[in-house]
């Protein structure tokens, strides 16, 4: 009988490594990775350039936001109208988001329609003309999301969370902005920014799919490789956080609501921490595996006060965040409230059990290759290798390195981030 060992190496051996990965930078510093996939007739871009809302002057948060939108809004050669009928003749799709590092785009296409992509990509990321008439259309549509933000519980709850924790930091201003910054910003601004913002200096291209790598990294070499922005901005600084030195709370009252938002949280560590993987951990325990954790358990199935109750890590370049979420009736938000704080409590007091952490591990592994299935999960993992500098044989040693944490490290994690008498309280509603 085979020792279970070898057929765990056999299905690491099926994840991205070094001798699939194809890795270039271009002399214009914009860096290529590819991997072949030729049990789809697609292919999947995944990517991102350095602009984001980091850069956004406060009187016009949003501008970043408002940029990546306006970007297929029309270009030098192409109307919003042709540049989409373009794409939707053959089937292929292309899109922005802004965050607060980068802004990030991605595509899908058949394969033999990745150059045309490619040149589509190109097109928007480097001769957006942003005409006023598309540029109003979607400030109206930015307002709208913005209106309806102010009247979703979950959201304005998110955003008076971040504000608690990070007060006094970039990390503290919302992506979109507020109504009036986003009245403020002109045509005029967008331009500006994407003159100063957006260049190859920091960008990063994935392409995953049913390619030949090396005849990739050929096509954006002809297609990117030419550009420069001698006017490309360096990313401000991160300051550092300044952590809470007691529990601060508080509410926005939206009327009219049947239901409460509640998020309760702290910092948390970055994504390349050394004991991010264990925090990971640590949170599936607390409030995502099974019937979402603990927490769940507790405040959902145990004591019925919640519609839905998680926690969540998210964490990337700069510091993070560690909080439980909760949907609840209004009349329940401090019983909730006082529900999830003992949890905490018992969570930094008890640490976990060997189940549970062995049964956290086993869902880590097990789910890691159901995330590889497409093109696009492809792409997107090989943006994370690159983002973090996690190295091409992450994925091939991933299985080992989450086996390898320990219950003592676990609980270690959770006592040096979660801090009961120094949390962040942000409730939304009636």
């Amino acid at each position: 009988m085979c020792p279970p060992r070898k057929s765990s190496l056999a299905s690491t051996a099926s994840l991205p490594g070094p001798e699939d990965i194809h890795r270039k930078i271009l002399p214009n510093g914009i860096t290529v990775l590819c991997r072949g996939n030729f049990n789809s007739p697609s292919v999947s871009i995944n990517g991102y350039v350095s602009a984001g809302s980091i850069f956004d002057p406060d009187g016009k948060l949003g501008l970043a936001d408002f940029t990546s939108a306006a970007l297929m809004r029309g270009t030098e050669k192409h109307s919003f109208d042709s540049l989409y009928n373009e794409l939707e003749a053959v089937g292929a799709s292309l899109g922005f988001d802004a965050g607060v590092h980068t802004t990030a785009f991605h595509g899908r296409a058949l394969v033999e329609d990745l150059p045309l992509l490619l040149d589509l990509l190109s097109e928007t990321l480097r001769q957006p003309v942003f005409p006023e008439a598309e540029v109003e259309k979607l400030r109206h549509q930015l307002l709208t999301g913005l209106a309806m933000r102010a009247q979703d519980t979950s959201d304005m709850a998110d955003l008076t969370f971040d504000e608690i924790l990070f007060h006094d930091h970039p990390y503290a201003r919302p992506e979109d902005g507020f109504p009036e910054t986003i009245q403020a910003i002109t045509p005029q601004d967008l331009a500006e920014y994407h003159r100063k913002s957006f260049g190859p200096r920091g960008m990063v291209i994935a392409v995953a799919g049913a390619i030949e790598p090396k005849k990739v990294i050929d096509t954006v070499g002809r297609v990117l490789g030419h550009w420069t922005n001698p006017r490309q901005m360096e990313p401000p600084p991160l300051p550092a956080l300044k952590r809470l030195k007691e529990t601060v709370r508080r509410h926005v009252t939206i009327d009219g609501k049947s239901q409460s938002d509640l998020i309760i949280g702290t910092d948390g560590p970055l994504r390349t921490d050394p004991d991010y993987l264990a925090a990971a951990l640590a949170n599936s325990i607390l409030g995502q595996f099974g019937m979402m954790g603990r927490i769940g358990d507790a405040v959902r199935e145990k004591s019925g006060l919640a519609y839905y109750a998680y926690s969540n890590l998210s964490a990337g370049i700069g510091p993070g965040s560690w909080s439980v979420s909760a949907g609840v009736s209004p009349a329940n938000i401090r019983t909730a409230s006082d529900l999830i704080l003992r949890e905490l409590k018992r969570f930094v007091r008890d640490g976990v059990t060997k189940q549970e952490l062995s049964d956290s591990q086993a869902n880590f592994i097990g789910r890691l290759p159901l995330s590889l299935e497409s093109n696009g999960g492809v792409a997107s993992a090989l943006l994370n290798i690159e983002r973090y500098g996690l190295g091409l044989d992450y994925y091939r040693r991933y299985p080992d390195l989450v086996r390898a944490v320990s219950r003592a490290e676990v609980i270690a994690v959770a006592r040096k981030y979660i801090h009961p008498d120094r949390l962040a309280v942000a409730t939304a509603g009636s």
